[in-house]
C-alpha cells in the first residue's frame, strides 16, 4: 500500500515538472518569436527607408508605409508587455494600408471610380469598428 502512494506522489511530481518545463519552453518560444517579428519589422522599415533615400524623395505612400511599420512595432511592444493582442492596432494598420492604397490609386488613375468608393467604405467600416471596440459593454 505504501509503494502505491509513493508511486502516485512521484507521478504527480513528474507531471508538475513536465508542466513547468512545458510552460518555460512556451514562454521562451513566445519571447523568441516576438524578437524575431520585431527585428523583421525594423529590418523592413530600414530597407524601405533606404529605398526612399536612394530615390531622393518620399511619396505620401512611402510615408504611410513607415506609419504601418510604426504601428506594427507598437503592436509587438504592447503584446510583449501585456500578452494581449491589441486588436485596435491591427485595425489602425488596416486603415493606414487602405489609405495608402486609396492614395496610390488616385495618383495612378486621376479619376473617380467604384474602387475609390469601395476602399473608402472599407476605411469607414474599420473606423466604426474601432468605436465599437472602444465602447465598454453594458454587461460590466
Amino acid at each position: 500500500m505504501l509503494d502505491i502512494q509513493r508511486f502516485r506522489q512521484l507521478n504527480e511530481q513528474a507531471k508538475l515538472l513536465a508542466d513547468e518545463i512545458g510552460n518555460l519552453l512556451i514562454e521562451v518560444f513566445h519571447y523568441l518569436a516576438l524578437f524575431v517579428i520585431g527585428a523583421s519589422i525594423v529590418w523592413s522599415a530600414v530597407v524601405a527607408y533606404g529605398g526612399m533615400m536612394l530615390q531622393g524623395h518620399a511619396t505620401i505612400g512611402d510615408i504611410l508605409l513607415l506609419f504601418i511599420y510604426l504601428e506594427l512595432g507598437a503592436m509587438v511592444g504592447i503584446y510583449f508587455k501585456t500578452n494581449l493582442m491589441p486588436v485596435r492596432c491591427l485595425i489602425y494598420i488596416a486603415i493606414t494600408a487602405l489609405a495608402r492604397l486609396l492614395i496610390a490609386d488616385i495618383q495612378a488613375h486621376h479619376q473617380a471610380d467604384m474602387g475609390i468608393l469601395l476602399v473608402s467604405g472599407g476605411i469607414l467600416l474599420l473606423a466604426l469598428s474601432t468605436v465599437i471596440i472602444r465602447k465598454p459593454s453594458d454587461d460590466t
